[in-house]
């Protein structure tokens, strides 16, 4: 089946950096809204970051969480995202 992102369409951009962060990601630059966090094994992942309580669409959580990070499912349960 796969991840449902049209519920996890409340995910704010706080909540998604703070994860990107527990999964050992860091914020490498920023370039006006749009923060790149790097991870040591090379992942990248670039969110754009105009208020911390901003929302994205489905097309681009699954862009940030699952081609950029490379998180599954087992992943986001981890993080404590669902």
């Amino acid at each position: 089946m796969g991840i449902d992102y049209g519920a996890l369409r409340s995910l704010t951009a706080r909540v998604i950096t703070g994860a990107l962060m527990r999964d050992g990601f860091l914020l490498d630059r920023q370039s006006g809204s749009h923060r790149l966090y790097r991870h040591p094994d090379g992942r990248r992942v670039t969110v754009t970051f105009h208020a911390p309580g901003q929302t994205f669409a489905p097309k681009t959580l699954r862009s940030m969480l699952e081609t950029q990070a490379r998180w599954k499912e087992d992943d986001l349960r981890r993080l404590r995202i669902i």
